[in-house]
């Protein structure tokens, strides 16, 4: 006689694969990384992998409702101000019970269909359909403060340990050689490690 497990077991092989989905549906906790006056979430791109939705929707939604701008950078999102990892997560959580998550079989099996300027969240699992709210694009962002490969124009202020200069931008320490103290020079930013920038003079 099968036990109840073994039972249990032989019905989930059996069910479509998106019937059971939900049991393994996980939000990533955010990690979030305070920069001076910077927040990045570092694990950005996987939630946003996890959930099956759009960088660019996402990153959106939290926009306006953390009512702040930032920009995208690799995998990461960045935000102006000093924002709370419990804070960026319930507003990740309201995201994926109105854009995600199934009204009626609370699943998470679902793509986002337009019908001329509606939005529809189609489930795969049991079919339902409800109109979404649109999130407005019209969202003001921020270029990051520094690119690796670009060019900027900065003022040595400092002579580092080993002799390199140091600039300063935002909250980026910037560290050139071959630079002194008080000159102007354009650098072009080689490396980025948190808030810690390394840069080359800029060829003309």
């Amino acid at each position: 006689m099968p036990t109840y497990e073994e039972l249990l077991e032989r019905v989930k092989k059996e069910l479509p694969e998106t019937s059971i989905s939900r049991e393994r549906f996980q939000v990533p906790e955010a990690e979030v990384l305070l920069e001076g006056q910077t927040t990045v979430l570092r694990n950005f791109a996987d939630i946003a992998d996890a959930i099956n939705r759009k960088l660019q929707d996402v990153f959106a939604f939290l926009l306006k409702e953390l009512g702040t701008s930032g920009s995208l950078e690799d995998r990461r999102a960045l935000f102006k101000g000093r924002l709370s990892a419990d804070k960026i997560n319930k507003r990740i959580l309201s995201y994926v019970d109105e854009y995600v998550l199934c009204a009626e079989c609370n699943r998470p099996d679902t793509h986002i269909v337009k019908e001329g300027r509606i939005a529809i969240l189609q489930c795969d699992a049991c079919g339902a359909r409800r109109s979404l709210r649109v999130i407005k694009k019209a969202v003001k962002t921020e270029e990051p403060i520094l690119q690796t490969g670009k060019v900027y124009e900065v003022m040595i202020q400092d002579i580092g340990k080993k002799g390199d200069g140091v600039a300063r931008r935002e909250n980026y320490v910037i560290y050139v050689p071959g630079t002194t103290k008080g000159v102007v020079v354009k650098i072009e930013v080689e490396k980025i490690v948190g808030n810690v920038a390394f840069a080359k003079l800029a060829s003309e």
